[in-house]
């Protein structure tokens, strides 16, 4: 693996100049991972916030064949770029020869756990030859800070808002990656940008297995967090100490934990952080914060069990 003055000193192939918002987590994800995949690279992006952000007419921030798909369907798009390239690459027909190419599709995670998930589940099952990235900055953040099914309990948004009667969204997020992870698809990895070794370690592998994997890596949004932009990567790296967001990978179905915080952070530490988060700490909600706290414990706990064994 590239060391990091080494994966520096690579092309940039997601470039300055896009209109993403200061501290967003989405540019340094996308800059490690294309960096990382080792030859080049195809992309499809659904609607959200990369795809707008990256892609104004006229111009583009991507270095790369680029497509925009629909919200719903970069599953399905990222399937027929590389069956058309499999096939054309077959009848010996390719304008590059032989020349190997990469494809990736992105979403956020609306695009993701939610409208494009039935695209992203066919395209896993059918076992096409690519890698999906969900940047997950929880919520509908390019169409006004809606909640979406990878929002976190208790975090407030335009459609589950904290007030005198509901404070914030009442369920717990969707596990996603658990949800991949039993398509039993070769390699599914979650990551953080903070940690630019485990995400270009973990690119780095999904971009080598034949066949589909899946990234999803927590991506910071000032916006909807209601942060400072300097302080993103640190809100990254919080997440992952409380362990709200584990850093682990599922390689020929064995589970491996890739980091174990020495001293594990109470989840408080990380909402506070947060504007979104700001109503739990006015008035009386410690059952609530007691129930965030008790899903990520045994969430983690789950994982402590599994970690180094098959689990399918």
């Amino acid at each position: 693996m590239a060391t990091l003055k080494e994966l520096a000193s690579k092309e940039e192939l997601f470039c300055g100049g896009h209109r993403l918002c200061a501290g967003c987590g989405i540019p340094p994800i996308m800059r490690t991972i294309l960096k990382s995949a080792g030859a080049p690279v195809a992309v499809t992006t659904s609607t959200g916030c990369l795809e707008v952000g990256s892609t104004i007419y006229p111009y583009s921030a991507w270095r790369t064949p680029w497509i925009h798909s629909a919200f719903e369907n970069a599953g399905a798009t990222i399937s027929g770029m590389e069956a058309a390239y499999t096939a054309l690459k077959r009848k010996g027909k390719l304008p590059c020869g032989d020349k190997e190419i990469k494809f990736m599709a992105v979403g956020g995670d609306g695009g993701t756990y939610d409208i494009g998930f039935q695209a992203l589940s066919g395209a896993l099952e059918r076992g096409h030859d690519f890698v999906y990235v969900c940047y997950d900055n929880g919520a509908y953040m390019n169409t006004g800070i809606q909640r979406s099914s990878a929002t976190p309990m208790g975090s407030a948004t335009t459609t589950s808002p904290a007030g005198s009667v509901i404070p914030g969204k009442q369920e717990y997020r969707k596990d996603l990656t658990r949800i991949v992870v039993a398509h039993g698809v070769k390699y599914v990895g979650q990551s953080s940008p903070h940690n630019w070794k485990d995400l270009a370690m973990k690119a780095e592998k999904a971009f080598a297995v034949k066949g589909p994997t899946f990234l999803n890596v927590i991506s910071p949004c000032p916006l909807g967090w209601y942060t400072k932009s300097e302080v993103s990567m640190e809100t990254a790296k919080v997440a992952v100490d409380t362990c709200f967001w584990p850093l682990y990978e599922v390689e020929e179905g064995v589970m491996k934990l890739n980091y174990k915080p020495k001293t594990k952070r109470p989840i408080e530490d990380w909402l506070k952080m947060q504007g979104r988060f700001k109503h739990l700490f006015k008035g009386d909600h410690t059952e609530l914060i007691a129930k965030i706290q008790e899903g990520i414990d045994k969430d983690w706990q789950r994982l402590l069990d599994i970690d180094g064994k098959a689990i399918f």
